[in-house]
């Protein structure tokens, strides 16, 4: 946990403030026994009604600061820890931004949400618990230790005894409670995931009528998480009732022992009132220091999840010293240079030796069957993934040699599943380029073949756009992921199976007027419908992570098996020979 304090450098000097304001509160609430025991020697006993106001008045003035101390205290607390928590969530968020997928699938975003919020909740309350108790709980127990034994030492003596016996019941309790707060959060992970999972995929549930599986699951892993707090909670609410039981006996012996003593003359009774009072306040900070300990496994275990996620270094990275794209006429030529690629845990590689150049001006389609590589060689060219061997090249430089800034703003990518943000259609397609006008966006829809949707909407392309796309149907979504990717004006395009949805016109449509809006890029088309990629300049054909065969329509139609295959599977070759 201390290592994420570092984060605190921006607030130091409301650190500071806070921990002289509590020094302030300690210092002021053990004299107050001292002088409440002056009260009664001098004022009450000996009748002297001077001594009783004036330090009746000083009593109420350290009062009033030491409650101003507190105030004050528990204000800059709360702000350093909501500051805290901000720019811990925002580390945590900035880091996961850099992940590559592997590292993000390692996690999960179940598992991502709960460390940012949940996880960064836990500690930041466990930190205003420190700012405010950290001073105040050693200094009222050290203090009033040594305070108490300066008015009488064997009733000080009878508050050093119980403090072993006190840490003895906490320990026990602790015991029981650490690892079972400690799985807490696991079962929060759990039970998040099971959530996310049926919200998300409602349709598929209801489709299937699963919708009491699904309930069911929900219920176990709620009750699961249920159980464990029940068991935490009620371990810890044992430990207060036993601590005031021993603070009640512990008043208990002080009055008993000091009554004896005062009527042997030993000791004055205001002695004993102080020696009570800082009884009070010793055990007070004990309360405090429990009430800290009860929250610190839980604090610790979110700690150490938040630190696993900013303690993983990236994988892609950007290299010290980068490559400038050079400056060549016809800017996009990528070229795959015997690359081979194997996925984190894989007992294969998914590539295997795969050699090919696609130059600007042409089409380059990708196809084979499931599993074959097609994905994982269009999510090479904006470096998702790092090759095992071989390069990767962009205009002659190799993609790790680039920053992944300079790369991928060179790059329509247009992912298998059309990913749309909450916001407007006009927002949804200038995230691929945020300062494109009014007319840049609507010329990239009319390209995409989404204007007449988007004409025919309510605002047109003021509409909104729900969360995840909902409010559309997967061939609109395509096409306006197509028109993100159309109005960022790049050198290279990806499309990785992003024609899927749409219909055989619709289809033929937008290829017939991407030719004119592509004709100075390379693009790069990954589809499983012959129709797609029968037109392509140079068609892969991809098996097993290996090139099968590279070549124009024709050429595969007569030399290719594989190829003949895929072909006779949709069509008939007399159609397309």
């Amino acid at each position: 946990m201390l290592k994420l304090f570092r984060l605190l450098r921006p607030h130091r000097g409301a650190v500071a403030i806070v921990l002289v304001l509590a020094m302030a509160q300690s210092i002021g609430s053990l004299l107050l026994p001292r002088l409440m025991a002056d009260i009664v020697d001098k004022g009450i006993v000996r009748g002297n009604q001077r001594a009783i106001l004036e330090t009746g008045g000083l009593m109420l003035l350290m009062s009033i600061i030491a409650t101003a101390c507190a105030i004050g205290g528990s204000y800059f607390a709360s702000k350093v820890a909501t500051g805290f928590g901000r720019i811990l969530r925002g580390a945590i968020f900035a880091r996961v931004e850099h992940f590559s997928i592997h590292q993000f699938d390692r996690f999960g975003s179940a598992s991502l949400v709960t460390r940012t919020t949940n996880d960064t909740t836990q500690v930041q309350q466990m930190l205003i618990m420190l700012l405010t108790m950290v001073i105040t709980a050693p200094m009222l127990a050290i203090g009033g230790v040594i305070l108490a034994l300066s008015q009488d030492t064997q009733l000080a003596w009878i508050l050093i005894a119980v403090m072993p016996v006190m840490a003895l019941v906490f320990g026990v309790i602790m015991r029981g409670a650490i690892p079972l707060s400690q799985a807490m959060q696991s079962k929060i992970d759990r039970l998040n995931l099971v959530l996310g999972e049926g919200l998300s995929g409602v349709r598929v549930i209801r489709a299937f009528d699963r919708g009491a599986e699904q309930r069911e699951r929900f219920d176990r892993a709620n009750l699961d998480l249920t159980n464990t707090a029940i068991a935490v909670n009620r371990l810890i609410a044992f430990l207060m009732p036993a601590l005031i039981v021993m603070l009640n006996l512990t008043s208990i012996a002080i009055i008993w022992v000091g009554s004896h003593r005062i009527d042997q003359g030993a000791m004055q009774v205001g002695a004993m009132i102080a020696s009570l009072q800082y009884a009070m306040q010793i055990l007070f900070a004990v309360f405090m220091v429990t009430a800290m300990f009860v929250m610190l496994p839980r604090a610790s275990a979110s700690a150490a999840r938040i630190n696993e996620v900013l303690d993983l270094a990236p994988e892609i990275v950007d290299p010290a010293a980068p490559v400038p794209a050079p400056a060549v006429a016809a800017r996009g030529c990528v070229e795959f240079q015997n690359v081979t690629f194997q996925y984190p845990g894989a007992e294969e590689p998914a590539l295997t030796g795969v050699s090919l150049t696609a130059q600007p001006g042409e089409v380059t389609a990708i196809i084979g069957g499931t599993g074959s590589g097609k994905s994982t060689l269009a999510g090479l060219i904006p470096r998702f993934y790092d090759v095992n061997q071989g390069r990767v090249l962009v205009d002659g430089v190799d993609v790790r040699e680039m920053t992944q800034a300079d790369l991928r703003s060179r790059i329509g990518f247009v992912p298998q599943k059309a990913v749309l943000f909450t916001g407007t259609v006009a927002a949804n397609i200038r995230y691929g380029r945020e300062e494109a006008s009014d007319a840049d966006v609507r010329h990239a829809a009319a390209v995409a073949q989404a204007i007449e949707f988007i004409d025919a909407m309510p605002e047109d392309f003021a509409s909104p756009v729900s969360q995840g796309g909902i409010n559309l149907s997967g061939g609109q979504k395509q096409r306006l992921a197509i028109a993100r990717a159309i109005v960022r004006k790049p050198d290279v395009y990806v499309f990785d199976d992003s024609f899927s949805a749409l219909d055989y016109a619709t289809d033929a449509r937008l290829r017939a007027a991407l030719k004119g809006e592509t004709s100075r890029a390379t693009v790069f088309v990954v589809a499983q419908r012959i129709s797609t990629v029968i037109g392509a300049d140079r068609i892969v054909v991809l098996d097993n992570g290996r090139v099968a065969g590279i070549g124009t329509h024709a050429e595969l139609i007569a030399d290719n098996g594989i190829y003949r295959e895929i072909v006779a599977s949709q069509v008939s070759l007399e159609e397309v020979a």
